[in-house]
């Protein structure tokens, strides 16, 4: 059962995006409405995709990681496979089994990570929402099938939580697939300064930047296949930090939707099971070729 606000979502989008459908013309629709068409069909989804399996590769700053992801309607559960292009030791196994473990067994763990995973989808159909008044769009030709527009803070729309400041100091570019309307890719750029608190409690620099790819998974679906974030600021008055995060993601196959965690965890232990009989010379320490496929060659494939 998907939550409640993808309805309300809905509702505050909807009205603009069914007009426009109505009143056909053969005028380019426009920026903004084609922008709030996508919304709408963005959100649509989001109340109800699927499920989906697929690898994670995470470059974090001293390690890159690949795991193998199922979707559950718990919250994803994941495993990790690959550390620096090296299967796991025997000892990273067992702490890798033990997170497991702790996590099938805890239902302090799981209402945890249900907790996240909830807020998670809460905040993104929230910020949907917000983003068609948020902005001023303005067409910015085609390429390879998609719409291109640009878009700049509305300086009539008020910032008050510290999301809306957030997006008040944002500006880029988006792609959107013309025939589908769904938001193929997305760059954006921090152009002034965000203070919280009077800098007194953060403070989010200009100069940072991050980027989106998605990918038409099914002919409803479409799922992220590359994150890229480099954010910098500081928070509590003298600690700076650094938001660095490049996530590509592949290899879709779609799961059961109703799937809790306990069948998630035998569905990569199955998949762990076959791929250590594929690869039966690799061995901890031995680094495994970009090249090669990587449990079930239907499902993963190491990016090079």
């Amino acid at each position: 059962m998907r939550l409640p606000w993808v309805t309300v979502a809905l509702l505050a989008v909807a009205q603009g995006a069914l007009c426009a459908q109505a009143q056909p013309s053969p005028q380019p629709i426009p920026a903004g409405q084609l922008f709030r068409e996508v919304v709408y069909n963005e959100l649509r989804d989001h109340g109800s995709h699927g499920y989906w399996r697929y690898w994670v590769q995470r470059q974090l700053q001293q390690e890159t990681r690949l795991e193998d992801q199922v979707e559950t309607a718990q919250g994803p559960i994941a495993r990790l496979f690959l550390s620096n292009g090296h299967p796991l030791s025997a000892e990273s196994q067992q702490q890798e089994q033990a997170r497991l473990k702790r996590l099938l067994n805890s239902p302090g763990e799981q209402a945890k990570l249900r907790q996240g995973y909830d807020d998670d989808e809460k905040q993104i159909g929230w910020i949907l929402a917000l983003l068609p008044d948020a902005f001023l769009f303005e067409h910015d030709g085609d390429e390879n099938g998609c719409n291109r527009l640009r878009f700049r803070p509305n300086p009539d729309h008020p910032g008050h939580s510290s999301e809306a400041r957030i997006l008040r100091a944002m500006a880029g570019t988006l792609w959107i697939d013309a025939r589908m309307k769904r938001l193929v890719r997305l760059d954006v750029h921090i152009e002034d300064d965000v203070t919280f608190g009077y800098g007194i409690l953060g403070r989010l620099n200009k100069g940072g930047w991050f980027q989106l790819q998605r990918v038409q998974v099914s002919p409803t679906d479409w799922k992220t296949e590359r994150i890229e974030v480099h954010l910098f600021g500081r928070a509590l008055c003298f600690k700076t930090f650094a938001r660095e995060t490049s996530e590509v993601r592949g290899g879709f196959v779609p799961v059961p939707a109703a799937m809790n965690l306990a069948q998630g965890m035998a569905l990569l232990e199955q998949t762990q099971a076959q791929a250590q009989a594929q690869t039966p010379s690799a061995q901890p320490g031995a680094r495994i070729p970009a090249s090669t496929a990587l449990i079930a060659p239907a499902i993963f494939a190491v990016h090079p």
